[in-house]
């Protein structure tokens, strides 16, 4: 948030000058959820400001009786400020000295306390935002493992990583981002293992954010602080599990938690990082290796598949005669490649579909859909059954994909491969692969390179992309987010 914006407003004696204030600034008796709460204490006018949305009455009022028990416990005072400082109950009481300081803290649900002749307020966190309590994320679902996922409360957010990460080094920046809508942003890390310069980019780069507000939270700190641009594939990795973020602290990266948003940041990612699952973890080491390779299968299939099968309709040539059964059988007045991109963006309508129908109709939109798209289609020479079958191989290996980000992003690099099969075939499949792979080995994720550790090169890095290890012999952090400390547990264990 810039400064020069602000004026430095001392707090002024007079509480008349303040209710005034809040009256032409901040729309006292024109917004309804405003309050000012008037008291006389020890023959002096205290007055008391909150809004009420985004306070918990119950604080207020235990303390707004503390307060008014002053007038029989204590004598008449000249120092009242400091009485009421010491008798307020709360474990977060701050002073305030200027008017926007007060008008920051009271818009973040702070009550603020002033008393007639002090040029000083009394700030007591009493926030209580509405929300919704922790529970497992819908997209990074496990069968076994903790339920407790992010939610839009920051505060809760930054409680379940401090319930997994109990050292004194964890550090929570917070940063406050917007003109006018004035979010909180915090930057997690482990002081003695993350990156020093790491962390200084990424509070620099959020410190110079100058928007007025941060309505969509996440996503927007992230195409400031990514430059992505047009480039289709997510350059940060999101997560909803409170674990899963503790992981990533704990291996070195740096997390960015927006308030209102149930997703955390972790950076640097590479492409790797997304392909990772809880579940793999929450396995065998052996049965962990089965589940990725699993996945990085569907993850090829939803990719490669459909190109690939394409080229060998259009010259059978390429197939061994053990193999010579694939291709279609049937002939149709439509071409192939107009066949695959109908069916395809026929399951992408699916896809979107089903995030707004509500969830008592979607098993009906499921029905109907599976009608029109598939025997029907056939049946009236639409589509031959091959493409049905590959497409939707191909849309399973996209529902692998644990980034949904990173799935659509596939989608859209598969629909340029089939491009240029349909106009170059082989030729067109190469080189779309070759440009495909360049362009990933061009892309960094805040200086880091994209493809590590397949490019750059790194054996023992690349192993353990291939082979979930145990936990025991995980001892080295990744070497990609460049950490102080590279090993993860104490020497001697």
């Amino acid at each position: 948030m810039s400064t020069d914006v602000k004026n430095q407003k001392p707090i002024p004696k007079s509480l008349d000058a303040i209710e005034s204030f809040m009256k032409e600034r901040i729309g006292l008796e024109v917004s309804f959820d405003l309050g000012v709460r008037k008291l006389k204490i020890l023959r002096k006018d205290v007055h008391v400001y909150f809004v009420g949305g985004l306070c918990d009455t119950g604080f207020i009022i235990e303390n707004l009786e503390e307060l008014v028990n002053i007038n029989d416990n204590e004598k008449f005072s000249s120092n009242l400020f400091s009485i009421l400082e010491n008798r307020l109950v709360h474990q977060s009481v701050a002073q305030v000295k200027t008017l926007d300081e007060f008008v920051d803290q009271l818009l973040a649900g702070l009550i603020v306390i002033f008393v007639e002749g002090e040029t000083l307020g009394l700030a007591v966190d009493v926030r209580s935002y509405p929300g919704r309590s922790p529970e497992e994320p819908d997209t990074e679902k496990v069968i076994r493992g903790s339920r407790d996922g992010f939610v839009e409360n920051i505060i809760v957010n930054t409680a379940l990583t401090r319930r997994r990460i109990k050292d004194e080094r964890l550090r929570f920046e917070s940063i406050k981002v917007g003109e006018r809508s004035k979010t909180d942003v915090v930057v997690a890390y482990l002081k003695d293992v993350a990156n020093p310069d790491l962390i200084d980019v990424i509070r620099k780069k959020i410190k110079d954010i100058e928007v007025d507000g941060l309505t969509m939270a996440d996503k927007a700190i992230e195409e400031f602080i990514a430059n992505q641009g047009y480039n289709p594939y997510p350059l940060v990795r999101y997560t909803e599990r409170a674990d899963v973020a503790a992981t990533h602290i704990l291996e070195g990266h740096v997390l960015i938690y927006v308030d209102t948003s149930p997703s955390v940041i972790i950076t640097p990612t590479t492409y790797f990082h997304h392909l990772q699952h809880a579940e793999e973890y929450r396995q065998s080491a052996f049965i962990g290796t089965f589940i990725r390779w699993t996945r990085f299968l569907g993850v090829l299939a939803s990719l490669f598949l459909l190109p690939l099968w394409f080229l060998f309709v259009l010259e059978p040539s390429l197939l061994p005669e053990q193999l010579a059964f694939i291709g279609p059988n049937e002939k149709t007045k439509v071409p192939t490649v107009l066949q695959i991109l109908l069916a395809d963006i026929g399951i992408l309508f699916l896809r979107l579909a089903a995030i707004h129908t509500p969830t008592p109709l979607a098993t009906s939109m499921g029905l109907i859909a599976a009608v029109l798209i598939g025997q029907i289609a056939i049946d009236v020479g639409l589509f031959v059954p091959e493409v049905i079958l590959y497409v939707a191989v191909a849309a399973i290996g996209t529902f692998t994909t644990p980034s949904y980000e990173l799935g659509i992003a596939n989608k859209v690099s598969k629909f340029f491969l089939l491009i240029l099969v349909a106009i170059f075939k082989t030729p067109g499949f190469v080189i779309g692969i070759t440009v495909y792979i360049l362009f990933l080995a061009s892309l960094r994720s805040l200086s880091s390179p994209y493809m590590w550790p397949l490019l750059p090169f790194s054996p023992k890095a690349f192993l353990q992309i291939l082979f979930r290890r145990s936990v025991p012999g995980s001892k080295i952090r990744p070497s990609i987010v460049k950490p102080l400390n590279r090993k993860r547990q104490p020497a001697g264990s």
